[in-house]
């Protein structure tokens, strides 16, 4: 029976994954999700129901628009298979409690802002505060009213963030950080509580310094997201369960 649900959940996945892509590369855009309905970038042919099925459709298609033959970026089924693995891991950790679906609410959120903010520099307010309240929500049903200890932790996470942006700019004397940054950030200390969501931004500095570097060979331009980065952090932190308490027990002192 765990096989059973580790397949349903990662099919699961797999579908909300090619959701996700159209939803971080629309949203941002102010484009409606729903229309035009997917297509072709190249011969904006419209996609039928057999080519939309997740990862198969690529493989069955061998990488390639049905209509034109253009090549299709295997980022697509990459992100399908990414998207489910991490539903699957989340229901191997957390099985099917309220820890699952706080999980897969806030790996969903992450996930979206890494499509959109790497494609457009920008991260939706529509996609936090959403992401925010459902995330309450879910943390009031685990926790009661002891959820204010959640949103606390939202907000000093949060005037961490704004001040480690000011220092920055004071430093580098310019923009060092978009606000959407700083607006995650509260996002993740809702979630991972505000030490954790500290290591998180030292954790995507690690992760983003050697993708910086080929960033900044390869397009020769000084302007890289770091939302990606502290997204995929937040979701290391999130799920491998490895035990930070002696990191937290400096930044206690």
């Amino acid at each position: 029976m765990k096989i059973y649900y580790m397949i349903v959940t990662f099919i699961f996945g797999t579908v909300l994954g090619s959701f996700y892509n159209v939803v971080g590369y629309r949203l941002p855009k102010e484009e409606s999700l729903i229309s035009p309905p997917s297509h072709c970038p190249k011969c904006n042919h419209r996609l039928g129901a057999s080519e939309l099925v997740p990862i198969l459709s690529y493989l069955f298609q061998m990488g390639k628009c049905k209509n034109c033959k253009s090549k299709i970026s295997m980022f697509y089924p990459i992100f399908e298979f990414s998207t489910g693995i991490l539903f699957m891991i989340s229901y191997l950790i957390f099985g099917f409690s309220i820890d699952f679906f706080i999980a897969i609410t806030f790996i969903s959120m992450l996930l979206i802002i890494i499509i959109s903010d790497y494609q457009t520099m920008i991260i939706p307010d529509s996609v936090l505060i959403v992401s925010s309240i459902l995330l309450i929500i879910e943390l009031f049903i685990k926790n009661g009213f002891n959820v204010y200890v959640n949103i606390l932790d939202g907000i000093i996470s949060f005037m961490i963030m704004f001040l480690l942006k000011k220092f920055g700019d004071f430093l580098f004397k310019k923009e060092s950080m978009g606000g959407g940054d700083i607006k995650l950030m509260a996002v993740i200390g809702l979630v991972l509580n505000y030490k954790l969501a500290i290591i998180s931004i030292f954790l995507a500095s690690i992760i983003g310094l050697p993708v910086s570097l080929v960033i900044l060979y390869k397009n020769k331009t000084n302007i890289i997201p770091f939302g990606p980065f502290l997204s995929v952090s937040a979701i290391i932190l999130l799920l491998s369960r490895v035990d930070f308490n002696w990191i937290i027990n400096m930044l206690t002192l």
